[in-house]
């Protein structure tokens, strides 16, 4: 029998400890038959994550998949999870335990964010009296709004950089001027910071979206500190979302994680892009991977593209892949998988601890200028029909 392990942080906060064991129940309803849900903490509270896995394990569990409700991989799932999977499987060696992955970088939660932003609510401001009162609506504009998405903060620059990832996938799906980042602790921006900035930038209008899975001492923070600049801003309209909490594609993503996990497939996260879904109807050859160069490459395979020029052979033909970027580099391939043992070792190097994800960078300038010249007529050729089908897939907003 099959069981998902819900891992959470803990909180000091006891409703927000009882918010996860909720959504446990959420999960529960919608997981697969046969399949058991079961809860624990990473500190501040119990279960433990040892009492978790006993209580799967009592209840006849064979198989354990751990899913960190955790927004990014950090010192937490890099290092505390798998040291505790470790001691699970020395304990109960009849088991098979699975690490899932962490919420991490997905469409969902953008969608998820979307929502909380369209219910996003005026902040309560205290009067005179003492009376709490709504902000006085004003007619601002989009181009007038700015939304800042403000998060924990972290101590691994890796969980950081993917926070602003999800703001810049945020922006381009509202039709608001600005979208900026912050953080309630640890690293800079701070949320003040990120205020001023807003202030700076010309907003009128602030929506705050607190990116943050359920409620605690920080989510009470942050509603304290939002209206002490309302406050002082009376001038400025300022609204708040709320956090993530039981929305049901946080459940679907858990779930999401925990397939991932018992059935090895780990989706990477170009595999829900716009442009490689277009791209997909009009490429009739067959890879194990996809070029799509407007996004982070995610490949679910362990070779490194660093060391050689892109050119390959498949063993049963060749072909050539012209690619028209948007910050008018061109190249071409010429697809030849024949990777040596040097290749294979110098691929791992790029791999995070978990998430057994590749992530590399844009080709380097120096292949780009080889190439251009070469590649410059076919591109002029072949870009239109292609490329207008593509660009008509794009939900970017136009914005001044």
């Amino acid at each position: 029998m099959d069981a998902i392990l819900l891992v959470g942080h803990g909180s000091r906060d006891p409703e927000g400890n009882r918010e996860l064991k909720e959504f446990a129940h959420e999960v529960a309803a919608k997981a697969p038959e046969n399949t058991l849900v079961e809860t624990c903490f990473l500190e501040l509270t119990r279960p433990s994550i040892a009492e978790g896995v006993t209580a799967c394990v009592d209840r006849g569990a064979t198989r354990v998949v751990l899913v960190p409700i955790i927004l990014f991989a950090a010192g937490h799932a890099k290092i505390d999870i798998p040291n505790a999977i470790d001691r699970a499987k020395a304990r109960y060696p009849q088991v098979e335990f699975v690490y899932g992955r962490p919420i991490g970088v997905h469409e969902k939660v953008v969608q998820i964010m979307q929502t909380r932003l369209q219910e996003a609510q005026p902040v309560l401001v205290a009067s005179q009296g003492g009376t709490a009162v709504a902000a006085p609506p004003a007619p601002v504009t989009d181009e007038e709004t700015a939304v800042l998405v403000l998060g924990r903060g972290s101590s691994d620059p890796d969980a950081n950089s993917d926070f602003f990832k999800m703001t810049r996938m945020l922006w381009e799906k509202l039709p608001y001027k600005w979208t900026e980042s912050s953080f309630i602790g640890v690293t800079q921006p701070s949320f003040p910071d990120g205020l001023e900035r807003c202030l700076l930038l010309g907003a009128k209008k602030i929506i705050i979206m607190p990116y943050f899975l359920f409620t605690g001492v920080l989510i009470k923070r942050i509603d304290e500190m939002t209206a002490e600049f309302a406050a002082a801003h009376p001038d400025i309209q300022v609204e708040v979302g709320g956090y993530f909490g039981f929305h049901p594609k946080l459940v679907e993503l858990v779930l999401e994680r925990a397939h991932e996990g018992l059935y090895g497939r780990v989706t990477a996260n170009c595999d829900n892009c716009q442009f490689r879904l277009e791209a997909a109807k009009h490429h009739h050859h067959h890879h194990d991977h996809d070029h799509g160069h407007d996004h982070d490459h995610h490949h679910d395979h362990d070779h490194d593209h660093s060391d050689h020029d892109h050119s390959h052979h498949h063993d049963e033909h060749d072909h050539q892949h012209v690619h028209a970027h948007d910050d008018q580099h061109k190249h071409e391939h010429d697809h030849d998988h024949t990777h040596t043992a040097v290749d294979r070792q110098t691929s791992l190097d790029y791999h995070h601890d978990h998430d057994e994800e590749l992530h590399h960078t844009h080709h380097e300038q120096e292949v780009h200028r080889n190439n251009s010249d070469d590649a410059e007529g076919i591109v002029q050729e072949v870009a239109s029909p292609d490329q207008s089908q593509v660009a008509a897939t794009s939900e970017q907003v136009n914005r001044p």
